[in-house]
């Protein structure tokens, strides 16, 4: 079936060069500063932006979800020196855990404080909170802005409008302090009756997560908007209690998040609402890797600090949406040498087939840092590091196991695409049926995780993303890479061809929902590439 001749690769060499040129230069252009309009802010309040939303939950295995989870005074000290570094007010959304000592430690820093009672399903837990919340408030009546009762209540339906009217007229007998109720801004123009109830009005302005979701560049038009429905709509003060864009993660319609988008939208609104005159906080202060099992990984990036505790962007001068150092030549070069190794011990000593391989491999190298990075952001920190150690956790039980079904397959989809890749000089110099038959296996194992990965899209898409880094570079290789080596893998069984048709038309599905997503786009292209060689025998 194979003959053992070694084949010409020039073809194939090019290939493998045209698209580390095209990668290089993706990396290039965003490693480029980006001019982006300079924030303003109001110079009586030491240019510092109005609030922040805080929740002290970006350390190691810190959770809201985790019973007995407390936050020491130490870090709360801590974390709001680091604010009050770049904002005059912090938002907290529940007393709970800890949270109770925000007030204190803000008034010794001068800081103003949002506080919130949690509102969920149960009246005790409700009232606990509510009681601590006002009393706290009572306590620090000069530090307390107002108390928040509930966020987005409403929105999850854990109770009805008379309820949330109930337990805000309770609150409002318990302290003098004004007393509001947040919500998504469609669900406060659906329950008007509200604004009776509370002191002003707390909406969220998230352009990413609407229904209809906004690019970057429409986005404070799109605020606008909004603003002046609510302001023909309520007769009472308005708080933003939310805005912000997420860093990383999942792209939304022509919603793309980015470090580049996020202090562009940061930057663009700060400078709307002071001309404006808005009130807001910003969401918010830390990144939250918890909330990666609610929301995906866009859930765990909206912060203006990573959980580093390092800042992202600066509200001022040019602005970079990658920071990648020396690191791609690092994983290129460590790429090239061990494809040359591969190829060294499988006993070629021509230098071309070195050329080629360690363009391949250099290509190879720098692609599994971006699919690093891609691990790390669904489970790890973020970074590339992050990947190798993280462990998917949710803190609810049907979460966990959609995002633990998530990692597995993409975790899985990148190890058979390494074993692929580094099987592929045995496959092209030797072309032994044991090299035929593994790379077949990673070939169905890849498959099967972009099967997976196509169910979870469809089912629960948007919380999903889309892992087009992970699957483009094996199949190219396998889809063009290998014919133009003169090895093509042609091969159909049932098992295969039922997995690739099953992957392709998850894929065309995911696409017809989100036609304006550029990833869908791509992650449907990938799988017609993937899906045709399977069609067709080798002659």
């Amino acid at each position: 079936m194979y003959n053992h001749k070694p084949p010409v690769l020039w073809q194939f060499t090019l290939f493998n060069l045209i698209l580390l040129v095209l990668l290089g230069a993706w990396l290039w252009q965003k490693n480029q500063p980006v001019i982006v309009p300079d924030a303003i802010l109001p110079v009586d309040a030491a240019a510092k932006v109005q609030c922040v939303s805080y929740a002290p939950y970006y350390g190691k295995d810190q959770t809201p979800f985790k019973i007995g989870t407390h936050i020491t005074q130490s870090q709360i000290d801590a974390d709001l020196e680091r604010i009050a570094k770049v904002s005059n007010c912090v938002r907290i959304y529940s007393v709970g855990q800890g949270l109770d000592y925000v007030p204190a430690a803000a008034q010794k820093l001068g800081l103003k404080v949002l506080v919130g009672a949690w509102i969920g399903w149960t009246a005790a837990d409700n009232n606990k909170e509510i009681n601590l919340a006002t009393a706290l408030a009572n306590q620090y009546p000069n530090t307390v802005k107002a108390v928040i009762v509930g966020n987005e209540v409403l929105l999850r339906g854990e109770q009805t409008e008379e309820a949330m009217q109930a337990y805000i007229a309770r609150a409002k007998q318990l302290t003098k302090v004004p007393v509001t109720y947040a919500d998504v801004w469609e669900f406060w123009l659906n329950h008007r009756n509200l604004e009776q109830s509370v002191d002003f009005v707390t909406i969220h302005l998230l352009p990413y997560w609407e229904n209809n979701p906004q690019s970057v560049e429409q986005s404070i038009q799109h605020a606008n908007i909004v603003m002046n429905k609510l302001d023909t709509a309520f007769s009472k003060p308005i708080l933003i209690g939310e805005t912000g864009w997420p860093s990383t993660g999942r792209q939304r319609g022509t919603s793309i998040p980015s470090a580049l988008n996020q202090a562009r939208y940061i930057r663009t609104f700060l400078r709307e609402a002071e001309q404006k005159h808005w009130q807001y906080n910003l969401i918010e202060a830390f990144d939250q890797p918890w909330k990666r099992g609610l929301e995906g990984a866009v859930g765990g990036f909206w912060g203006i600090y990573d959980t580093e505790l390092s800042p992202k962007f600066n509200l001022t001068g040019p602005v970079f949406d990658r920071h990648d150092g020396i690191m791609p030549a690092l994983f290129a070069a460590i790429g090239a040498f061990i494809l040359c190794a591969v190829t060294f011990v499988v006993g070629q000593k021509h230098v071309p087939s070195y050329i080629g391989m360690a363009i391949l491999g250099a290509l190879a190298g720098v692609t599994s840092l971006l699919q690093l990075e891609y691990l790390g952001a669904l489970c790890g920190d973020g970074s590339i590091f992050g990947a190798l150690s993280c462990v998917p956790t949710a803190g609810r039980p049907l979460a966990s196991v959609i995002m633990g079904l998530q990692w597995l397959s993409m975790g899985g989809a990148v190890l058979a695409a390494w074993l692929m890749l580094l099987s592929l000089p045995v496959l092209i110099y030797q072309q032994s049926a044991q090299a035929v038959r593994f790379v077949k296996l990673m070939v169905v194992l890849l498959l099967v995780g972009a099967l997976a990965i196509g169910l979870l899209l469809t089912v629960d898409g948007r919380y999903r993303d889309f892992p087009v880094m992970i699957y483009a570079l094996p199949v190219l290789q396998f889809s063009l890479g290998l014919w133009l080596a003169k090895t093509p893998l042609r091969f159909t069984n049932p098992v295969s061809l039922v997995l690739g048709v099953g992957a392709l038309t998850t894929a065309l599905v995911s696409y017809l929902i989100e036609p304006l997503n550029y990833n869908a786009a791509y992650w449907l292209g990938v799988l017609v590439l993937f899906t045709v060689p399977l069609l067709f025998k080798k002659q």
